[in-house]
C-alpha cells in the first residue's frame, strides 16, 4: 500500500445517474493506489443506499454523478494525499484517519484497505463506518459518545479512537429502524 500518491485522481463512471433525485455525489480514487474507482463507487453506492444507512425510510437519498453538480465528493487517497485533503480544513489526521472538510470526504487508503484495529469487523464493514460517518458529518451531524456499555456505538462516534464500552457499528440505524444515538462528544 503506497504511503503517498500523485494527488490526481480518477472519476468513477459506472453507476452514474447525471439526472433524477437524490444528492449528487462523485467519487474519486487517487492514481496508483490499486482501488478500482469503479469498484469503490460500486461499494459506496451500497453504502449510501443500505437498508440501515442515510437514505432509510426516505431520508437523504443519494445518486452518483461524475461532473462538477456533485454537493459532495467522496475520494480516496493515499495517507499523506488524504492529511493533505484534511489538513486543508484544519485537521490534523497524522497518517491515519477520514475527515469531512466542505464537500470533500477524504477516505484514508490504509484505513479503507486494512480497516481499523478498534472496530470488530472486517475491512469491508468498517468501509461502511467510514462512508456513514464523514457522509454524517457532511449532512450536519455531529460527533457522538456511547450511549452506554454493551450498546452499538453511534455511527457518529469516532470509534477509531476507541468503543468507551460500545460495540462496533457501522450504519446510522439498528435493523428495526432505531436511529442510534449517544451523547454528544467534542
Amino acid at each position: 500500500m503506497p504511503q503517498s500518491g500523485p494527488g490526481t485522481f480518477t472519476i468513477a463512471t459506472a453507476g452514474v445517474q447525471n439526472t433524477g433525485a437524490g444528492r449528487p455525489y462523485r467519487v474519486e480514487v487517487e492514481d496508483g493506489t490499486g482501488v478500482d474507482p469503479d469498484e469503490a463507487a460500486e461499494q459506496i453506492a451500497a453504502i449510501l443506499n443500505h437498508e440501515r444507512g442515510w437514505s432509510r425510510g426516505g431520508g437523504a437519498a443519494f445518486r452518483q454523478v461524475s461532473d462538477a453538480s456533485a454537493s459532495l465528493v467522496i475520494r480516496i487517497a493515499t495517507p499523506d494525499t488524504a492529511d493533505s485533503l484534511c489538513a486543508a480544513g484544519g485537521l490534523d489526521t497524522k497518517g491515519e484517519l477520514n475527515c469531512r472538510v466542505g464537500r470533500t470526504v477524504a477516505v484514508n487508503l490504509k484505513r479503507w484497505l486494512l480497516g481499523s484495529p478498534q472496530f470488530d469487523g472486517p475491512a469491508e464493514e468498517y468501509r461502511a463506518l467510514i462512508i456513514n460517518h464523514e457522509v454524517g458529518h457532511w449532512l450536519g451531524y455531529g460527533h457522538r459518545g456511547c450511549p452506554g456499555p454493551g450498546k452499538p456505538a453511534p455511527v457518529m462516534m469516532q470509534q477509531i479512537k476507541g468503543l468507551d464500552g460500545c460495540t462496533s457499528n457501522a450504519w446510522p440505524y439498528s435493523s428495526d429502524g432505531t436511529f442510534l444515538d449517544g451523547p454528544e462528544a467534542p
